[in-house]
């Protein structure tokens, strides 16, 4: 399968199945002599795992992180970076019914219709499950940013129509939905719960703030850094859109209210984003990200199944009412990545 692969001079490729053996990455392209323990990739593998409340999956994966290459003595060679994560809780047979069907919502048709085949048993490469080769790369790109003093986070901000109306760091990681606002964070929760006891989901909006980036990132025409970290987020599954800055509310502004003055101390505003004709500013990047409802919900649907004869379909097993908790740290892991990479390509462009 094409397209497995991103990054230029950070390349990673994921690989494995929602209910195969395994899922994991190669991680190509890593600074070589950078200390990495398999602690630092589980750390960010435990934000990512389902289970964690009653707002996700009840799936129990404990992704324990196995290096199978590409580190030494603690340190990073230089060499391809091979993380493996085995699968331990898989219940294909949840899938059966619906072997034949295409499910409203999810690439069952389109999977079909590009290859002829496709694997029924929880999406297969559609899955979620793909991600989590994602959040361990990103862990390794997360280090050798640090390196370079950059850091980020990312946060629930919206979910079902409740908007975080404050934002308070230190609370993303101690609310279940990480909401960056504590009230609106329990009117989440509750909101998602009452949603999963009828078989239904949501949706969101998850933002991003990274920060210590220096200017000059990005390139001016096709690989814009605003573009790059685009593609990165939109080849998420759960991810329909995205915005920079201001955004969207930006059609409504003048050019007088979005333009971003500067004097001798620096720029006075960001609604641009921190991105100006493609290339970093210097200033903290923001963007706004769109989360679809997920796709697998217990409430009849009507469908086809492959021989064309019409049908309603339920669907079965253990799924995240609201994809937005999980997500946060497959955002961060995809920006990390889309960073680190464009640091090294200003690096080879200077030399």
């Amino acid at each position: 399968m094409a397209g497995s692969s991103f990054g230029e001079m950070l390349r990673i490729t994921t690989f494995g199945e929602s209910h195969g053996e395994a899922v994991g990455v190669i991680i190509d392209g890593a600074t070589p002599g950078v200390e990495l323990s398999e602690s630092d990739i589980q750390t960010q593998m435990d934000r990512r795992k389902p289970g964690q409340s009653s707002v996700t999956s009840p799936r129990k994966e404990y992704d324990v992180v196995h290096i199978l290459s590409g580190v030494f003595e603690g340190k990073t060679t230089g060499t391809p970076i091979f993380v493996i994560l085995h699968n331990t809780d898989m219940r294909p047979e949840a899938y059966d019914d619906i072997q034949y069907s295409f499910r409203p919502g999810h690439a069952d048709f389109t999977y079909w219709q590009k290859y002829g085949i496709r694997d029924h048993r929880g999406s297969g490469r559609a899955s979620g499950r793909e991600t989590a080769g994602r959040v361990a790369a990103g862990a390794v790109a997360r280090k050798l940013l640090a390196n370079r003093g950059v850091s980020l986070v990312a946060y629930t901000k919206e979910i079902g129509g409740i908007r975080c109306e404050s934002f308070v760091e230190s609370e993303i990681e101690r609310n279940a939905v990480r909401a960056c606002d504590p009230e609106a964070a329990g009117e989440m929760i509750r909101k998602v719960e009452a949603l999963a006891l009828k078989g239904d989901s949501c949706g969101g909006i998850v933002e991003c703030r990274i920060r210590g980036v220096v200017p000059g990132l990005g390139e001016p025409v096709f690989d814009k850094l605003d573009a790059e970290l685009a593609k990165a987020m939109l080849s998420i599954g759960a991810i329909k859109g995205i915005e920079f800055g201001a955004g969207f509310a930006a059609a409504g502004m003048l050019g007088s209210e979005h333009n971003d003055p500067m004097d001798a101390s620096g720029f006075l505003s960001n609604h641009s984003g921190g991105i100006v004709g493609g290339i970093s500013t210097g200033q903290e990047i923001v963007f706004r990200v769109a989360v679809k409802p997920t796709s697998s919900i217990s409430v009849p649907q009507r469908t086809v199944r492959i021989t064309g004869e019409e049908q309603t379909i339920v669907t079965e097993g253990r799924h995240d009412p609201c994809i937005c908790p999980r997500i946060v740290p497959v955002v961060e892991a995809m920006a990390c990545l889309v960073i680190e990479d464009h640091y090294k390509r200003l690096a080879a462009m200077r030399d």
